[in-house]
């Protein structure tokens, strides 16, 4: 990867990451801590909202409706309600979250064989 490409692309002045840069708003939404585990969720197939507070064991009513809510109009999420008695919602990744899933699961593996090494062991 060329860090000097990023380094200069949009929302960078001379090596520096703007403050107003619209990319920091969207790091934010899909690096919080909810969102990538929520968008790693997704990655496999559609879920329902239980099984979303099932899969990310510890995310409130409240941070899993706002989680959801920000990765949808951001296009990542599709929320899908059907018309049924109880109603049923499904979530699922759209394209662009499918995109999104494929360089964030490296990532999320990286972390996950490397947490030992970086944080102590009781």
């Amino acid at each position: 990867m060329d860090v000097r490409a990023i380094l200069s692309g949009p929302g960078t002045t001379d090596g520096v990451f703007s403050a107003v840069c619209p990319t920091r708003v969207v790091l934010d939404h899909v690096t919080s801590k909810w969102g990538v585990l929520v968008m790693v969720a997704l990655a496999e197939r559609s879920l329902r909202w239980g099984e979303l507070r099932r899969g990310v064991e510890g995310i409130s009513e409240k941070m899993l409706a706002q989680t959801l809510k920000i990765l949808e109009q951001d296009g990542f999420v599709l929320r899908e309600a059907q018309p049924t008695i109880p109603p049923r919602v499904d979530y699922s990744l759209t394209p662009l979250g499918r995109d999104l899933a494929e360089h964030l699961l490296p990532l999320v593996a990286w972390i996950a064989d490397n947490t030992a090494r970086i944080l102590p062991t009781p």
